[in-house]
């Protein structure tokens, strides 16, 4: 269900941003609302599933149509405290990092989306956490970031500012 909630409410919060800010700048705009999607939607996404891995394994396995007590459970539980952590610290630190959390989120999410097609394909796995939300989100969440980093990147450089080393110049 996260995966409803907090796109939804990271665009509110971004929207509600950019009503204070009483700015129609397009850059502002992709700016804050890329700023919320990598906090929501990476940051706090990437918690909420490395509470789900780490704290509640055999329910997790359960909904992905895994065998209960892998220890490779723990590693995706690891793997997405970082990119969590990631995506929380892309709401202060900007620039090239959102770069790179976004090639870490990207790598990660189509890799496990690749991984829930071939688990349906091979082992016909169509449990709702292997072949549901869970597989589309891995898609189009990084899809999105990407989309909306290169959109502000040319806002940026169309407006007479470069994105370079973490601060614009």
């Amino acid at each position: 269900m996260h995966y409803v909630i907090l796109p939804i409410v990271g665009l509110l919060a971004a929207g509600i941003h950019i009503v204070l800010a009483k700015t129609r700048n397009p850059k502002y705009v992709v700016e804050t609302v890329l700023a919320y999607a990598l906090f929501f939607n990476m940051g706090l996404s990437g918690l909420y599933a490395f509470m789900g891995h780490a704290f509640a394994p055999d329910k997790v396995a359960a909904y992905i149509g895994w065998p209960a007590g892998s220890p490779f459970q723990f590693e995706i539980a690891v793997t997405n405290l970082a990119l969590g952590t990631l995506g929380i610290l892309c709401f202060w630190i900007r620039g090239k990092f959102w770069l790179a959390a976004i090639i870490a989120c990207s790598i990660f999410g189509f890799g496990a989306g690749y991984g829930h097609i071939m688990d349906a394909v091979v082992r016909h796995n169509y449990a709702p956490g292997n072949a549901g939300a869970p597989l589309y989100w891995d898609m189009i969440k990084p899809a999105l970031l990407i989309l909306l980093y290169i959109l502000h990147a040319r806002l940026s450089s169309s407006s007479g500012m470069r994105v370079q080393d973490g601060e614009a110049s």
